[in-house]
């Protein structure tokens, strides 16, 4: 009898302890839940079999890289009315072990088991990361920022456009993603207040736009440093193209082991989240030792929101497996307390994290647009990986699960002279 659907979703509601908010529809085709809500596609047995193995975020992660399951309808709806499973779960919420202490719960799990089958434990999709401590080393860091960022050159393309920008681009009312990407590269220059002559380092440059944007329109010498081959290649092919050669020059290099300072003001665009909590401060160090006295930084990250315990923190499992590999998130207030610690005077927060949402939200059209040729030049699995990662993140900033947030601190001189304007956010005027 093909009753997989009614079946499933009558098992997952008695373990989860509530109702199921998205329609299901099995491999044996039939459909159970409400009528016209998105369609969680469970193509096959070993969708299940993967959470079993694996409960939780990173069971139904792997099922979604390998194409166990997929949403039909919108996906930002389906991962909206899947959040309260997944993500945000109350506090108080019952865990999987306390569940299982409940006979009719260990009944339905059981019920699970027969229904998905005997098996092994898939093997996880050959995207995944296998997961480390979080050393924060060279080497590792390393790794980890060629696990993200050399999929492809004409990958990021797709998803990012011509700006070739991967960060919250900064909107005002109807406007392109390369124009809030410009506008973006533009508040930063004038929070540095840069001026021709000066340098800049960039630290994480990317594929080159901010290092390219200050040197045309601001006249300034700047360093580029990434841990990218592949960035660093494009890179420097924009600064030939560009015919900025001179003023410009892009680096595979660590931040610990720039050595070549002072510099007059510091870019970080996005970089800081691939530091490391245990890191954070030594990263901080480094930047203040490598600015002159009055130098600026622009230190524009990604923070999550406190606990109220901060040992219950920990990296989301999707991300730290697929996308990530060893980043970490801190509050905004962490972040500027270790920047002060190194020295910093922080003299500006500006929260941007509706922003984002926008952005991202631009990102996957771009990747959905052209989803067979992003197909081809990585793999299903990979384009996968991004289309849920940058969907879902998407929903968190627009939900307040995380935001970003634009930090401006000075190397105030023992003279007090910060070199700042009277009033506040005059790059805004």
């Amino acid at each position: 009898m093909a009753d997989a659907a009614p079946r499933l979703k009558g098992l997952l509601e008695q373990v989860l302890g509530t109702p199921i908010p998205v329609r299901i529809r099995a491999w044996d085709g039939t459909q159970a839940g409400p009528p016209g809500a998105p369609v969680l596609v469970v193509r096959n047995r070993r969708a299940l079999r993967r959470l079993l193995w694996k409960p939780g975020e990173l069971g139904l992660a792997r099922a979604w890289v390998a194409g166990d399951v997929d949403v039909d309808g919108d996906l930002y709806t389906a991962l909206g009315l899947l959040a309260g499973l997944i993500w945000e779960r109350d506090e108080d919420a019952r865990g999987l072990a306390e569940a299982l202490r409940e006979p009719e719960v260990r009944a339905a799990v059981r019920g699970l088991v027969r229904l998905g089958g005997p098996a092994l434990p898939p093997a996880p999709p050959r995207e995944e990361v296998r997961r480390r401590r979080h050393l924060h080393t060279r080497r590792s860091d390393r790794r980890a920022i060629s696990h993200h960022y050399d999929v492809g050159n004409d990958f990021y393309e797709i998803v990012l456009g011509p700006s070739m920008v991967y960060s919250c681009a900064y909107w005002e009312d109807a406007g392109t993603l390369e124009d809030a990407q410009r506008d973006k590269l533009e508040l930063i220059c004038r929070k540095l207040a840069l001026k021709p002559g000066q340098r800049l380092l960039d630290v994480g440059c990317g594929w080159g736009s901010m290092a390219i944007h200050a040197a045309r329109e601001h006249g300034v010498s700047v360093v580029g440093i990434t841990l990218s081959q592949e960035q660093a290649a494009y890179a420097r092919k924009r600064v030939a193209d560009e015919g900025l050669t001179d003023m410009v020059e892009i680096r595979v290099q660590d931040y610990r082991d720039v050595g070549d300072g002072p510099y007059d003001a510091i870019s970080s665009i996005g970089m800081a989240e691939h530091v490391g909590a245990q890191r954070y401060l030594e990263y901080a160090d480094v930047l203040h030792r490598l600015l002159k006295p009055g130098g600026r930084l622009l230190n524009h990250q990604i923070a999550r929101r406190p606990h109220r315990e901060e040992s219950a923190y920990h990296v989301d499992e999707f991300i730290d497996s697929y996308v990530f590999p060893d980043g970490e998130l801190q509050p905004v207030g962490s972040t500027v307390t270790q920047l002060e610690r190194a020295g910093f005077e922080v003299r500006d927060v500006e929260s941007i994290r509706e922003h984002y949402a926008l952005t991202l939200r631009r990102w996957v059209a771009n990747l959905e647009a052209e989803w067979t040729r992003a197909v081809k030049l990585t793999s299903p699995g990979r384009a996968r990986v991004w289309r849920l990662y940058m969907a879902a993140s998407a929903l968190s900033f627009e939900r307040n699960r995380i935001g970003v947030n634009q930090v401006l601190a000075v190397r105030t001189p023992e003279s007090g002279a910060s070199g700042m304007p009277l009033r506040a956010r005059t790059w805004n005027t």
